[in-house]
């Protein structure tokens, strides 16, 4: 099965005070470098990075992986515009998608590995993690729901064709809480270093 993979790193950091938080670095990586290596590692043939705010900021820790980078021309029309412009990036023969965000600092190589062998093995469009009652991230998408997706008009994305479609999604039950933890705000990176024992810190560049 050819995998593919679009990894979002588009938004403004509002939350974040206008800061983009995938520049955050942990142990000494930049998320957006360490969640495109974690995808290519998992067997992704193909990753496209969408960028928006921030993009030669963003693009630099990526120099020398073998992706594919896409800038998003106004990317405060929101993250379903970016998913629009991953997902037509790919390759007309991509069988599975893996959308994905830059600002989880726990999903690991074996939890992307975990979902995909979840996805294959499953008769399902939409596979999703769910965690103690709150869906996470990433999402897999079938190469159908790919196609109905940029069926739609510029509004529709992965939640509208889950919401739609309910029939042909499938939630993965899990308790790992890599899944659900994700940086919006500062007091979520405070937190992330309360819970997990590590730091994570902005490049010298960005720090207050």
């Amino acid at each position: 099965m050819r995998t593919s993979a679009v990894l979002l790193a588009a938004g403004s950091g509002s939350r974040m005070g206008h800061k983009p938080k995938s520049l955050l670095e942990l142990n000494g990586e930049p998320l957006i470098r360490r969640s495109a290596r974690q995808l290519l590692d998992a067997g992704v043939t193909q990753l496209v990075v969408v960028l928006g705010h921030y993009a030669a900021d963003i693009e630099a820790p990526l120099d020398g992986l073998p992706i594919h980078k896409v800038n998003n021309p106004d990317p405060d029309q929101g993250l379903v515009s970016s998913q629009r412009l991953g997902l037509q990036a790919l390759s007309d023969n991509t069988n599975n998608v893996i959308m994905s965000l830059a600002d989880q600092p726990l999903v690991t190589t074996q939890d992307i590995q975990t979902l995909l062998h979840s996805f294959e093995s499953a008769n399902t469009d939409m596979l999703f993690p769910f965690v103690n009652g709150q869906p996470g991230n990433p999402v897999l998408l079938s190469a159908r729901a790919r196609a109905d997706i940029l069926a739609g008009d510029s509004h529709f994305g992965c939640k509208e064709w889950r919401q739609s479609h309910a029939a042909h999604v499938q939630k993965f039950p899990s308790d790992n809480l890599h899944f659900v933890t994700d940086l919006d705000r500062p007091e979520d990176v405070a937190g992330f270093e309360k819970t997990h024992g590590m730091k994570l810190l902005w490049p010298t560049h960005w720090s207050d």
